[in-house]
């Protein structure tokens, strides 16, 4: 591991040209280009996920009322975004108070309405609420949700209005009234976004010979099952753990499939490929947040026969473990507990994540073929320490720089010490 990570100082100044040039082409299966999506207008009293607001599936649980004298006040950020109106009717400017989840989400929203509508604006009706004016346990009074219109008022914008919220990344929208939408959002401190992109120690793998591996038994050279780019099932080559910590307790998601019933764990900012219930088709999989994950989408599960098949998600919850891993493959999946997921996190783009890997994968090709009895002993080592990889810890740097927000985890990268 010592020779791998010098290899790839030689090499990671290789990265920015390699990141500068990741959306020039359109590639192949997962990795091609995104075509424009249609937008659907929500019918009125709509809700999308199609859940209730304060379950796991959309913005989760209310955590209790915030007042201007509570501790959690420090939570609230102000709105001062000059292409939002927010109506303010109190004049106490409570309606720009809100999570920075939220905040992020509504200014994202404002800039699809501005090239939706030109000329036209998001305007907030109701954001965080101090006045008791909406039902108990409203998530307003934590400043997680907003109710929103555009400046001309045109009912007739609002169907798609909230379809543009729903892509926006707001956790739950409602096209509740004829005079406004309501979306709100996860809780900031939620398990939603506590940590990188990991797995239980106990998940299993599955290796060439068929039998199956605990995540945490994984040593470099172990060859598991993925997917290529076309996606199609293969065996690749184990390489590191970006992420290997054996003790720590976390929070993790578990997504759990009708049948075949299949259930795989992981925390909520990895990454893991799903398909919108309208289609069967693998070749337009895309990658989600794990947090992101609804009921009803479909995520790839590896059958009896051992053929790769879309599934239904049936339900979300959680559970905690003692543990968590973060595998990277040759390719760059992995399948899990049957399952098929990436083996990056943070960034919703598998394929820039990939690529940000070139690296790696380029000095552990070359560390066996230039010193292959290091190589060797490499493989017969033990693991590498505890902590999070300094490889992962540069790229997310990296990404705050040149990325759009948006792009990443609300709460990026637990950052602990390696």
């Amino acid at each position: 591991m010592r020779l791998l990570t010098r290899l790839v100082l030689v090499t990671v100044l290789s990265l920015s040209l390699v990141l500068s040039g990741l959306a020039c082409g359109p590639g192949r299966g997962y990795g091609r280009r995104k075509h424009p999506k249609k937008l659907t207008p929500l019918a009125y009293k709509q809700f999308i996920p199609n859940v209730a607001e304060k379950t796991l599936g959309a913005s989760g649980r209310y955590e209790g009322k915030i007042t201007r004298n509570s501790e959690r006040f420090k939570e609230l950020t102000p709105n001062y975004n000059p292409d939002i109106i927010f109506k303010d009717e109190e004049k106490t400017g409570a309606d720009r108070l809100m999570t920075q989840r939220c905040k992020d989400k509504l200014n994202s929203l404002a800039i699809s309405v501005m090239n939706q509508w030109p000329g036209v604006k998001l305007r907030v009706t109701e954001g965080w609420d101090e006045d008791g004016h909406h039902f108990e346990e409203s998530l307003h009074y934590e400043g997680r949700a907003v109710d929103i219109t555009t400046s001309d008022r045109d009912k007739s914008k609002y169907g798609t209005l909230s379809r543009l919220a729903v892509e926006a990344g707001f956790d739950w929208v409602y096209y509740e009234s004829k005079a406004h939408i309501h979306c709100s959002v996860k809780a900031e401190n939620s398990v939603a976004a506590k940590s990188g992109g990991c797995f239980p120690g106990s998940a299993q793998v599955t290796l060439t010979d068929g039998r199956r591996k605990a995540l945490r038994d994984l040593h470099p050279g172990d060859k598991v099952l993925a997917t290529d780019h076309a996606g199609n099932l293969v065996y690749s080559e184990f390489m590191m753990f970006t992420d290997r910590d054996s003790t720590t307790r976390r929070v993790f998601y578990v997504i759990e499939t009708k049948e075949p019933v299949e259930k795989i764990t992981l925390t909520a900012a990895h990454l893991l490929f799903v398909l919108d219930n309208s289609t069967n088709d693998i070749h337009t999989m895309t990658t989600a947040f794990a947090s992101n994950v609804k009921p009803g989408q479909k995520v790839m599960v590896v059958d009896d026969k051992g053929q790769l098949i879309s599934v239904i998600v049936e339900r979300i919850y959680t559970e905690e473990h003692e543990g968590s891993f973060a595998p990277v493959t040759s390719h760059g999946t992995i399948v899990v507990d049957r399952v098929l997921a990436s083996c990056y996190a943070v960034i919703e783009d598998h394929v820039l994540a990939h690529w940000a890997f070139a690296p790696v994968r380029f000095a552990y090709v070359l560390s066996s073929v230039l010193f292959p009895q290091s190589y060797q002993s490499n493989l017969n080592s033990t693991l590498q320490p505890e902590g999070i990889h300094w490889y992962p810890r540069l790229l997310y740097q990296m990404g705050t720089w040149l990325l759009d927000s948006r792009a990443l985890h609300p709460l990026g990268m637990l950052v602990k010490s390696s």
